[in-house]
């Protein structure tokens, strides 16, 4: 099995920022693509940053928020300023593994990590 680990999350002042980490583990042989995706509640999980082939982000996130990755730790950051209320979400962590077993799945996640941004 593949766990992701998110680890970041806080309460920061509006304008502030946060840099969130998410650790990859267990029956990997290689990952294809890392990234962060968002929600609040009664809302739907929405992209804010993935790093595979390409990088992409969400409107939103353009030039506020910085995606890397370090493959040698199978890791993930997501690196956001000038933090707005309106990013106040629970961050999950997604990734795209090709498992020890051969089989490639897109569907892994963490638990997330809240992120408050007050005014």
């Amino acid at each position: 099995q593949v766990q992701l680990v998110e680890s970041g999350g806080g309460l920061v002042q509006a304008g502030g920022s946060l840099r969130l980490s998410c650790v990859a583990s267990g029956s990997i042989f290689r990952i294809t693509s890392m990234g962060w995706y968002r929600q609040v509640p009664g809302e739907q999980r929405e992209l804010v940053a993935t790093a595979g082939v390409s990088i992409n982000y969400a409107d939103s996130a353009k030039g506020r928020f910085t995606i890397s990755r370090d493959n040698a730790k199978n890791t993930v950051y997501l690196q956001m300023n000038s933090l707005k209320p309106e990013d106040t979400a629970v961050y999950y962590c997604n990734a795209g593994v090709i498992t020890t077993r051969g089989t490639h799945g897109m569907g892994y996640w963490g638990k997330g990590t809240l992120v408050t941004a007050s005014s």
